[in-house]
């Protein structure tokens, strides 16, 4: 379990990283939209579409909505920030309400186990998400942002692993995802905020110490926040990996729960506090 986290993490890093430096702005677009795709495909099983015709309308309804939401921010290309903020700002309320259903479950599920209601689910959890990747790789100088996330994503879940391991005794959300403890997650925190002190030490931050540090707080815990909803989605239907595209890691959207909600999360944080990139 640990080799294959840590594989993950590393190989996340190398995959993003290298589009994220290699391909110009609009190829970045066009793969983050590709890659998005097989998610929301993979999203339609958890919403209970059982037929390929099912789910590969549901594929080309989210990339439609996807490619209106970045020509309605200006992206790729130049950035509207005020229309930006507004739609991370719904994404923000939207993780808010998922939270308090996290924290309910089972009994939530009244309220959204209906397909519709997950398939809509899905298209608030996959559409900032990708909106958020493609505006933090067109923040000119700021790329590299991008590529903190992931790593910053990576540590919180590598440092929960050691911590859980360790002192994991008191369960965080025993009904939704059982391996996942209180003293994981402090791990996971502690070494993403090590992670985030490191980054500032050497990098030129347009934030200021004390909202980097927040910023970075928010962030990890909001990636804690994906990878819940994901594993109540799965708890619900009976699924054990939302696919077996990468053999041995399962789905795209299995390595991907925890940036799902803190991407957004990251650049509504940093829309809120001036920085437009």
């Amino acid at each position: 379990m640990l080799k294959e986290r840590i594989t993950t993490a590393l190989l996340l890093v190398v995959f993003v990283g290298g589009p994220v430096l290699l391909l110009p702005e609009f190829g970045f677009t066009v793969l983050a939209l590709a890659v998005f795709a097989i998610a929301a495909w993979e999203w339609a099983q958890l919403a209970g579409f059982k037929g390929r015709a099912a789910r590969g309308a549901y594929v080309v309804g989210h990339t439609a909505l996807a490619v209106a939401l970045l020509l309605y921010s200006g992206l790729p290309g130049s950035i509207d920030p005020e229309r930006l903020l507004t739609v991370f700002t719904v994404a923000g309320l939207w993780w808010a309400l998922a939270l308090l259903w996290v924290q309910s479950y089972p009994a939530s599920s009244v309220m959204w186990q209906h397909p519709i209601t997950r398939s809509i689910m899905g298209l608030l959890v996959l559409l900032p998400a990708l909106l958020a990747f493609v505006y933090l790789r067109a923040s000119g100088p700021y790329i590299w942002l991008v590529l903190y996330l992931v790593a910053l994503v990576a540590a919180a879940d590598v440092g929960a692993y050691f911590a859980g391991k360790a002192w994991g005794v008191k369960k965080m959300a025993p009904k939704v995802s059982p391996g996942k403890s209180w003293a994981g997650l402090a791990g996971g925190i502690t070494a993403a905020m090590l992670l985030a002190f490191i980054v500032f030490s050497v990098a030129a931050i347009p934030l200021s110490a004390g909202q980097w540090l927040v910023v970075s707080l928010i962030v990890a815990l909001s990636s804690v926040l994906g990878d819940l909803l994901e594993s109540m989605l799965k708890r619900h239907t009976g699924i054990k990996d939302s696919s077996q595209i990468l053999p041995g890691h399962g789905g795209v959207l299995d390595r991907m729960d925890g940036w799902t909600a803190a991407a957004p999360v990251y650049a509504l944080c940093l829309l809120s506090m001036g920085w437009s990139g």
